[in-house]
Order: structure tokens, then C-alpha cells, then sequence
């Protein structure tokens, strides 16, 4: 614009605002080819022509809303000839999750060079007979949109894909695949070989612990048996374990009663169909002539809990590009119960109540600030990086622990606090904790089933333990029961067993395994070691 028509333009906006008049006061931009014109008033009562929000739209069918109905939610079962069960569950959406659920894990590795459950992990979803490489396999699955993923822990091994459900069929003939007719070629053998003995070279150089303190605790509550048994392949077994072995292990222990098939987001008719025509009708790898003969040598042992003491003196990397200094990390931990026992819920509850987490977690309640291990132990020393109560529950038998760590200097401090505020747990349990307890792990677990992956699992787990799924509403419910006198029980029951202790890093000041265990005796008049000081350097 010229300098006149500036001027045009501040004289008539000081115009219009002596007169009262100002168009921005009504949201009208005005231009310079516009000076001299009157701005339209708007009417502010109505800016649009279409109705309210608050009125339906004229013209429209009237809404139908969705309804929940209870054969959603219902899980069905079928158990083939062999023996093999079949699960599904309906869920809303275009996709579906389905996969195998084993009962094969290293607690069954006892006759076997520990690390084979390790290898199939690597080995999953490899060349099978019908598919001559993964590459081949893959694009099959991604046809119809698939992932896939293989998961082992301690008792079971979980194959699982996700896809659009139109390929259910393409599905379940990869399942089946994978699981019973895999080519165990000696180029992937040697592969694997190689993957586990780089993924064991990084664990090592990792400053995160908990792969490895989990697999020490363990070793440490049940030496040499069962649940003892390191998930991790040794490395002097990396080079042991070849072709011949674990096809041994895969013809003893994925057999079909060992086995659940389940998938959550399908029709369960034409489910069992496939799985009949894949896992049933067509035969394994190992499959001999005299097969229907064999009988399948699995160690039926029940878990011996034996408590003790693991630790392993070395030096633990820094997180690179951070100030925290090197820490050293202790694990205590006590027998607690099975999924199947009856104070199982009451010990999640209990878990909840412990709870903990790391110095830096941020958030409110439902990030578990206000538990025993933030209240107690983070928020009063300082020098507690880590803090967090566990609960592995199995077939047999359970293990609740908590896991600390600190500079070395202080691993002596920190041991005896997490010893003391184990023994801490048969003490009152308040009303206000009980509650935000309960309501915490019933959120949890209803959140969690949000996931579909997560419902599969559930389902495949549940299944393979029990025979059936208990609904989420039974656990909601069973929460809803526990009292402040349950939690002492537990407390009390766990409390009488001999601690399991596993330790790691620079540990000279690690205290005794005696030392340990009688700052968490429910016997008041043991020795509980010297005081603490809090501002000890």
C-alpha cells in the first residue's frame, strides 16, 4: 500500500472507533480496497445454518447403537481326537491373533543341554516343509497382513500371529507349519548358533540387568531342578546343541496334548476345521511308523524350592550419555503360590501393594507413587536407583521377589532396607492401601484385555493350564474379596521359607546370606545388623 492509502486507512479505523464502530470487534477483516465501505454486522446467534449439536439431524435414520451380548465373550473349546484343544473367542474388528500355546519351556531341559528352548526361540518361523525359505513364509503372511512373533518363558512357548481374519486358513497351515513340520537345516541351526552367542556377548555389555538377575534368583530359589534351570543357553553349551537334539526335545515334548491352539477375532467352526486339516490330519516332522507306539519321556518333576544365594562379583556398563553412576543389583526373593493356588489373587494384591518402580518414574497413583517401595524405600534414600516387587507364578509353585540397585558402596544399605520392608509386609495393612491395591490391578488387568494379542494369550494360557478360561469379571470379583487378613496371611506364608538372594556387580559390601535373612525373620529378637545411615557418603 502507498503511503497515502495508509493514512485512508488509519483515519478511517480511528473514525469507525470514535464513532463506536469497530470491525474487528465483530471478527470482519477489513482490506484497502474495502476503506470507505461499512462492515456487515454478523449475527452472533447464529454462525451456521446447520442445527445444534444438542438436535438430531433432520432426515436421518435413527441411530442403532452396538450392544454387548454374553456369546462375545463366551471362549470355546474343542478337543480334537489326538487330543489336541482347540480355543477361540469372538472379538469385534478385521483382524485376528491365533497361535500355538505349548507346555514346553527350560524347566523341562533337565535331560538336555540347557539352551534349547533359546535356540527355538531364533529357530521360529523358519523353512518348513512347505516353505522352503522364511523369506517365503513371510510374504504368505503378508498376504493377508500377518506379523508374527515367538515368546518362551520358563514353562511355556507361545507361537503367535496377527491377520486380517479372511486369511485364517493361510493362518493356521503356518502355525502348523512352524510348530510340527520345520526343516532344521544345518545353515539355520548354525545361524541360531550364532544369534544366541551374539545376544549372550550383549547381554553383558548391557548396563540393563534384569534378563540376568531373573534367570540368578531363579537358579538361586531352585537350584538345579525344574524352574532352576537358566532360560539363557550357557555358553558352553552354544556349541553342543545341534539338529539331533532338538528334534529330540520337539518329538517328546511338542506332542498334542501338551498343545493349545487358540485364536481371539474368529469363527470357531471353521477354526477347528483347519486345525484339523493342518495339525491332525497332517503329520509332524519326527512322525515314524511306530509313533503311535512312542511314548514321550517328559520330566513330570515338581519344582523343589530350596532358597540360597547366586552372586556374581563384576563390573556393570554405564548407560552411555548418561550421569547415573555404576550400580550394583540385588534380588530377594520367597516362595510364593501357583496360579491355581487359592491365595493367588490375594499375592497379585500384595504385589500391587509393593509395587515400586525406578528413581525417575513420573506420574500419579495408577503409576504406583503411592506404594510400599516409593513410600518407604525411593522417597526416603536417596541413593535407591531401582526398587520393584515381582510375582512369577507357575504350574507348581511361585516366586515373589523385588529387585533393588545402588552404588556399590551402598549395596549393604540397600539389601538390609528390601530385607526390612519384606518383613514389613505382615505388619497393618490400611484401608486406603487396600483400595488403590485393588482398584490398581483391576484396572490393570481390565486394560490389558483391551489388547487382542493379550486376550490370545490369555486364553492359550488358561486353556493349557485348566482346560478353560475363567472370565475377567471371575478375577474382578475375586479381587474384590481380598481383605487386610488375607494379605497378612500371605505375607505370613511367604515370610516362613528361606530367602533366595541373587546379587550382581561390584558386591564387597554385600552382606551375609545370614545377615539377610534375619532382617526379614518374623522373629523380632534375631540380630538385625547394624543401624543405617542415611547420609553416609
Amino acid at each position: 500500500m502507498s503511503h497515502v492509502t495508509d493514512m485512508k486507512y488509519l483515519f478511517n479505523r480511528l473514525f469507525s472507533m470514535k464513532n463506536g464502530f469497530n470491525a474487528h470487534k465483530y471478527a470482519v477483516r477489513s482490506y484497502s480496497k474495502d476503506i470507505g465501505k461499512s462492515a456487515p454486522i454478523v449475527n452472533r446467534g447464529k454462525v451456521t445454518p446447520l442445527p445444534p449439536l444438542s438436535e438430531p439431524m433432520p432426515d436421518l435414520p435413527p441411530v442403532v447403537y452396538s450392544t454387548s451380548k454374553s456369546e462375545d465373550v463366551v471362549t470355546e473349546v474343542t478337543v480334537l481326537s489326538n487330543g489336541l484343544r482347540v480355543a477361540s473367542e469372538k472379538k469385534f474388528g478385521q483382524f485376528c491373533t491365533a497361535g500355538v500355546v505349548i507346555d514346553s519351556g527350560p524347566r523341562y531341559e533337565v535331560a538336555y543341554p540347557n539352551g534349547i528352548c533359546h535356540f527355538l526361540e531364533k529357530l521360529s518361523f523358519g523353512a518348513t516343509h512347505k516353505y522352503a525359505t522364511r523369506d517365503v513364509m513371510l510374504k504368505e503372511l503378508e498376504r493377508h497382513g500377518g506379523i508374527c512373533d515367538c515368546q518362551g518363558s520358563r514353562d511355556t512357548t507361545v507361537y503367535a500371529t496377527s491377520a486380517d481374519s479372511k486369511g485364517l486358513e493361510a493362518v493356521t497351515q503356518v502355525l502348523a507349519e512352524v510348530t510340527l513340520r520345520p526343516q532344521l537345516s544345518e545353515e539355520e541351526i548354525e545361524s541360531a548358533r550364532q544369534a544366541v552367542a551374539f545376544e549372550l556377548e550383549t547381554l553383558s555389555m548391557r548396563p540393563e540387568q534384569e534378563t540376568i538377575l531373573m534367570d540368578m534368583i531363579h537358579g538361586a530359589a531352585y537350584k538345579k531342578n525344574t524352574l532352576g534351570l537358566p532360560k539363557i543357553c550357557p555358553i558352553e553349551n552354544v556349541h553342543k546343541i545341534n539338529r539331533n537334539i532338538i528334534l529330540n526335545y520337539l518329538k517328546n515334548h511338542y506332542t498334542p496334548d501338551r498343545m493349545v491352539v487358540a485364536a481371539v477375532g474368529v469363527d470357531h467352526e471353521p477354526f477347528v476345521e483347519f486345525v484339523q486339516k493342518y495339525f491332525v490330519d497332517m503329520k509332524p516332522t519326527w512322525h515314524t511308523p511306530d509313533s503311535s507306539t512312542f511314548t514321550p519321556a517328559v520330566d513330570k518333576s515338581i519344582a523343589q524350592y530350596t532358597g540360597g544365594m547366586e552372586q556374581e562379583d563384576c563390573e556393570i556398563p554405564l548407560y552411555p550419555g548418561s550421569d547415573l553412576p555404576e550400580l550394583s543389583h540385588v534380588v530377594i526373593g520367597l516362595e510364593s503360590c501357583s496360579h491355581g493356588d487359592p491365595d493367588f489373587v490375594a499375592t497379585c494384591v500384595l504385589n500391587m501393594m509393593m509395587g515400586g518402580g525406578g528413581s525417575f518414574s513420573a506420574g500419579g497413583p495408577g503409576k504406583g507413587m503411592y506404594t510400599r517401595l516409593y513410600t518407604n524405600v525411593l522417597n526416603r534414600y536417596h541413593w535407591m536407583f531401582n526398587a520393584t516387587a515381582y510375582n512369577h507364578a507357575y504350574g507348581d509353585t511361585g516366586l515373589f521377589c523385588v529387585h533393588a540397585a545402588s552404588p556399590p558402596a551402598r549395596i549393604y544399605d540397600t539389601t538390609i532396607v528390601i530385607a526390612r520392608e519384606l518383613g514389613n509386609m505382615i505388619g497393618k495393612v490400611g484401608e486406603m492401601e487396600l483400595r488403590r491395591a485393588k482398584t490398581q490391578l483391576q484396572s490393570m488387568l481390565l486394560m490389558n484385555l483391551e489388547a487382542r494379542p493379550v486376550v490370545f494369550e490369555d486364553v492359550g494360557r488358561q486353556v493349557l493350564a485348566t482346560g478353560k478360561r475363567k472370565p475377567p469379571s471371575f478375577f474382578i470379583n475375586e479381587i474384590e474379596k481380598i481383605t487386610a487378613d488375607d494379605i497378612t496371611r500371605v505375607a505370613r506364608r511367604m515370610l516362613s521359607t528361606r530367602p533366595a538372594v541373587a546379587a550382581r556387580g561390584k558386591l564387597a559390601n554385600l552382606p551375609s546370606f545370614e545377615e539377610i535373612q534375619s532382617n526379614m525373620t518374623l522373629n523380632n529378637d534375631a540380630p538385625q545388623g547394624r543401624r543405617l545411615n542415611l547420609f553416609r557418603a
